[in-house]
C-alpha cells in the first residue's frame, strides 16, 4: 500500500463546517495539533479555553434576514510550560470537544469560528481555511475573517458567475 506524500493539504472550498474539520482530523489522532494564524503558530502550551455553540438570526443591511449555526472554538495561544512541554495531540482535541458535545449542542453541520490570541491580546477571529498533515503533526491552517456587505459580496458572485458562462472564450479579434 502507497502512503500518500507528505505534507499533505486538505482545503476547505467555503466555510468549514465543524463535521468536516473533525473528519479530516479523526485519522491523525496520535499527532501533534498546531494551529497557525496571523503569520505565526501556537505554541506549545496552548489551551482550548472555551467551545460555544450558537444559532444566528439576523438582518442584513440589504433587510435581508439570515439563519445559521455555528460553534466557536476560543484558544489562548500560552508558551510550553513543564505539564505542557508539547502541543496537544489531535486525539486530547478531538476528546475535548467530544467531552463539550456530551454537555451542548454541537451541530455537525455548524459553521467554524475560531478566537485566537495571546493572554493580554485582543482575540482574533479567524476560518479555517486547511488542515496540513506533516510527518510530525497536523496543523490547521487559520485565515482572517473580513467584514462584509452580504447583498454586495452575492451580487458581485452572481455576476462573476454569470460572466464566466457566458462570456466569449476568445476575445473578438
Amino acid at each position: 500500500m502507497n502512503a500518500p506524500a507528505l505534507p499533505l493539504t486538505v482545503s476547505f472550498q467555503s466555510d468549514a463546517s465543524l463535521g468536516a474539520l473533525l473528519d479530516a482530523l479523526r485519522p491523525y489522532g496520535s499527532r501533534q495539533l498546531v494551529i497557525s494564524y496571523d503569520g505565526r503558530r501556537t505554541q506549545p502550551g496552548y489551551h482550548v479555553t472555551e467551545v460555544k455553540a450558537g444559532s444566528f438570526l439576523t438582518l442584513n443591511c440589504g433587510g435581508n434576514p439570515d439563519a445559521w449555526q455555528e460553534t466557536i472554538l476560543q484558544v489562548e495561544d500560552l508558551p510550553a510550560s513543564a505539564e505542557k512541554p508539547d502541543h496537544m495531540e489531535v486525539g486530547k482535541f478531538l476528546s475535548i470537544l467530544e467531552k463539550v458535545a456530551a454537555r451542548v449542542s454541537l451541530q455537525p453541520g455548524s459553521r467554524l469560528t475560531s478566537e485566537v490570541g495571546p493572554p493580554g491580546r485582543p482575540m482574533q477571529i479567524f476560518d479555517v481555511e486547511a488542515i496540513r498533515i506533516e510527518a510530525a503533526g497536523v496543523v490547521v491552517e487559520l485565515g482572517p475573517r473580513p467584514a462584509i456587505c452580504k447583498p454586495r459580496h452575492r451580487a458581485e458572485q452572481e455576476a462573476k458567475a454569470a460572466s464566466a458562462c457566458c462570456a466569449p472564450s476568445r476575445g473578438c479579434c
